[in-house]
């Protein structure tokens, strides 16, 4: 009998499924051990060792895993293919032994994929590990550290976070951008006009300023005296400019660009998302969902390919395979984009009854986008016109339109209606003069940026190069369980409190939070998991500011006053005060 370990009892399933009877499969639950919940659990004085401990409730896990291994002649650890997955085989191995462990690695849960990693065992990567460590030590030292001073200076109960720090320091910032944002008018002019010659072709020409330069018009006054000249007019076609217009289709999902997806198209979070992404890997649908990177396999290359050319054509083919450059600052270890295992199952395999409506949904959206990312590209014909509205003075006005020539990859994932929808123009020669319907003008505000919601604020930080694919998720629940942040129409405000904790943390360590710094901080991991830095290393270059800091500001700091929000409401009970929100254990009340 041979032993093949994982992590959850829906992957062995699955690989049970095509490995047969003599393969024995176990699941670890997630992790077996970690820090210790009730200490610091690392020794800052011997180089940062961390004191990894057996999580409790893993104990019959792993006494089954020990009784399973005696009998067994191999066993394979075949944990998720990141430095989690790493990090829990590490453990697995050393209550073990080495005698018949080996290490196997695949990014997807298919027959083929698991019997090649089988052939082609290796040992643990004690630099993934590393990193792993690192990242733990450092999370700890921060949250364990910086939580009691929070709870002395601002509010008992708090805690803080290295990375979720900052993603709320970029909310904060943002709410005071808005709060300071003065809102500045301007007006848009526009003119119907259509060829004298031809009924029915009516278009909308865009006030631009004249031939020799923009008009920005700032007031009323200086709106109605353009509109005035230009309702006294004669029109003419000064020039007319087409060009052909390729789009190129989207690269395949990385975790971070599927996440946004799911936000901005179905309202999901990153966390259910991800959840849902985690039931398609482990039933063997996707490939793993914890990647920024948008390689694809010269295997799948050829077969999505093939299914192109069959299914659509040789138009829809180009020449050669695409090859997407990787857009995260740095790309983790040798992962996949995320894409669909077998091209033969569509979205009407994933039987909702069985997955779930939202697993169909997902991988649809990733089937399509992974068929499109090596199809070609559409194609549309833009037409600009330029018009002169002549009164004395002459005024430039123009219009743009696009008209799709090829569909390519469009066929595939259709533009929304009003996404891509641009307005058809009418044939029109220069010198040919045009009649005027009507001159409209409406006045207009400039806007501030937008508050952040899932989907910007998991661009933002990975822009910035701050979190991995594994911790996004993760990141942006832990902000709003500490209420930290809230939101309103799917938008993130900072609460109170959370206002108050960004400014202490941002008064007393600048440094830490930094977001430069942080990145850097995220940088130096992934060095450590190429081999090129001691994760010890990373943290020193972190721990001696930071231990400096720790001790004046408990010394010398002001406890924070946090800011009361008020509800503009009298007190039922005395008629007098007002009423107020406080937060506790459990969120507002």
């Amino acid at each position: 009998m041979q032993l093949i370990i994982v992590e959850s009892p829906t992957k062995a399933r699955t690989l049970s499924r095509f490995l047969g009877k003599d393969y024995t499969i176990e699941a670890t639950m997630g992790h077996i051990k970690d820090l210790p919940k009730s200490q610091l659990g690392i020794d800052v004085a011997k180089n940062f060792k961390p004191e990894y401990v057996f999580i409790e409730k893993r104990a019959a896990v792993v006494g089954k895993i020990k009784k399973v291994a005696k009998s067994a002649s191999k066993i394979y650890l075949a944990t998720d293919p990141d430095r989690e997955g790493e990090a829990i085989s590490y453990h697995v191995k050393e209550i073990l032994g080495d005698g018949k462990t080996t290490r196997i690695v695949f990014h997807e849960i298919t027959k083929e994929a698991v019997e090649e990693a089988i052939a082609k065992p290796r040992d643990i990567d004690k630099n993934l590990v590393d990193a792993q460590i690192g990242r733990r030590v450092l999370d700890r030292l921060v949250g364990y550290k910086l939580s009691p001073l929070l709870w002395k200076k601002v509010r008992r109960g708090l805690s803080a976070g290295r990375v979720q720090t900052v993603a709320v320091r970029l909310i904060v910032e943002r709410e005071r951008e808005i709060e300071k944002f003065k809102p500045e008018e301007y007006w848009e002019i526009s003119c119907e006009v259509k060829p004298k010659k031809a009924k029915n072709k009516v278009f909308l020409v865009g006030f631009v300023g004249t031939p020799e330069g923009k008009i920005e018009v700032k007031n009323k006054d200086d709106a109605a005296k353009i509109v005035s000249h230009l309702k006294k007019s004669s029109y003419e076609v000064f020039d007319v400019r087409k060009r052909e217009v390729r789009k190129n289709p989207y690269p395949p999902f990385t975790t971070s660009t599927m996440s946004q997806a799911g936000a901005r198209l179905f309202g999901w979070s990153a966390k259910r998302t991800m959840s849902i992404a985690q039931r398609l890997y482990e039933r063997g649908f996707i490939t793993y969902h914890r990647t920024d990177s948008a390689y694809v396999s010269a295997s799948a290359l050829a077969k999505v390919r093939e299914l192109i050319g069959t299914d659509f054509g040789k138009d829809y083919l180009p020449p050669s395979p695409r090859f997407y450059k990787v857009t995260s600052k740095v790309a983790q270890e040798a992962h996949e984009a995320i894409r669909p295992t077998d091209l033969s199952k569509k979205s009407d395999d994933i039987k909702s009854k069985k997955y779930g409506s939202d697993a169909k949904l997902l991988y649809d959206l990733i089937y399509r986008r992974f068929v499109a990312s090596q199809m070609t590209a559409s194609v549309y014909d833009e037409t600009t016109i330029d018009v002169y509205a002549k009164n004395g003075e002459t005024y430039l006005l123009r219009a743009s339109g696009q008209v799709i020539k090829f569909d390519g990859w469009r066929k595939v994932i259709p533009a929304k209606k009003d996404a891509e929808a641009v307005s058809v123009l009418p044939a029109v020669v220069k010198g040919e003069t045009l009649s005027l319907i009507k001159v409209d003008s409406e006045q207009k505000f400039t806007e501030p940026k937008a508050r952040y919601n899932e989907a910007s604020l998991i661009k933002t930080l990975e822009q910035l190069g701050i979190g991995r694919p594994s911790t996004y998720a993760p990141i942006i629940t832990t902000i709003q369980i500490r209420n930290y942040v809230e939101k309103e129409e799917g938008k993130f405000m900072p609460t109170p409190i959370g206002v108050a904790v960004n400014d202490f943390l941002m008064e007393h360590f600048p440094e830490v939070f930094d977001y430069q710094f942080t990145a850097e901080m995220e940088s130096d991991l992934d060095k450590v998991a190429d081999g090129k830095n001691k994760w010890e290393e990373s943290i020193k270059k972190f721990w001696k500011p930071f231990e400096k800091k720790l001790t004046s500001t408990e010394n010398h700091s002001k406890r924070v006053k946090i800011e009361v929000e008020k509800l503009g409401l009298v007190c039922p009970k005395c008629k007098k005060g007002e009423l107020v929100v406080r937060i506790g254990r459990f969120g507002k009340f």
